[in-house]
């Protein structure tokens, strides 16, 4: 007697995609609760630079289920959900989990490192304070301002990942124009770098996105030869 094999069923909504979901929309509701009573959830849990007093290592994590409004977490997590339902459903949740993670520290690290470069001058220096235009505020308050949120570093890594696992699929912009997921990969990162470079004061993490990229491209990379090795 001969027994068909069926393949799992793909879920639409897999346990991580659907927990990331919930948890960010927690963080961002608790955060409008919060602040109402004038707590800010996001000077807590967000990345603070390495040289300020509010800076912790749990932020290296945190950072990332929170936003700075609806349209940013909407958008994020419309992306995580477009991209991570796929890879989720072929790795499994346990893969999946560690690949949002190791994405999620790697765009913090890219972020510490494009702090340094942009903020060595006041870290290191002699001053004593740092005009703002308005007015002119003690180093040590001016570096517990700066602070990344967001989840977009996870987002990257995984459109880097479904970039490099379907090259050939297709992805439409603006709903009807059809494009190759890796023509589109590749030009969404190659902007973000020139924004990167050339723009200082968007408010935009942008090399805090490639870092995520990177580190997710890197993991699968990991994988593939740890899969290839197996084969032997």
């Amino acid at each position: 007697m001969y027994q068909q094999y069926s393949p799992p069923k793909f879920n639409i909504l897999p346990p991580v995609c659907k927990n990331l979901l919930i948890i960010n929309l927690i963080a961002y509701l608790a955060t409008m609760v919060f602040e109402m009573r004038g707590i800010d959830l996001t000077d807590i849990f967000g990345l603070h630079i390495f040289a300020s007093e509010h800076h912790y290592f749990w932020q290296y994590i945190t950072y990332a289920f929170f936003h700075a409004n609806f349209s940013h977490l909407f958008f994020n997590l419309f992306a995580i959900w477009m991209f991570g339902y796929t890879l989720e459903n072929i790795w499994g949740t346990k893969r999946f989990l560690i690949f949002c993670l190791v994405s999620c520290l790697g765009a913090a690290l890219a972020q510490q490192i494009t702090y340094y470069f942009m903020y060595s001058n006041i870290i290191f220096g002699t001053y004593t304070g740092v005009d703002i235009g308005s007015q002119v505020i003690p180093v040590n308050e001016f570096l517990n301002t700066i602070n990344t949120i967001g989840a977009s570093g996870v987002v990257f890594g995984l459109l880097a990942a479904f970039g490099a696992m379907f090259p050939n699929s297709t992805i439409y912009l603006y709903f009807f124009i059809p494009l190759k997921t890796k023509w589109f990969v590749i030009g969404y990162m190659a902007l973000e770098l020139l924004n990167g470079i050339g723009t200082t004061s968007d408010g935009v993490a942008h090399f805090a996105h490639l870092g995520g990229a990177v580190a997710g491209l890197i993991l699968l990379w990991i994988w593939k030869r740890q899969r290839n090795q197996y084969r032997y």
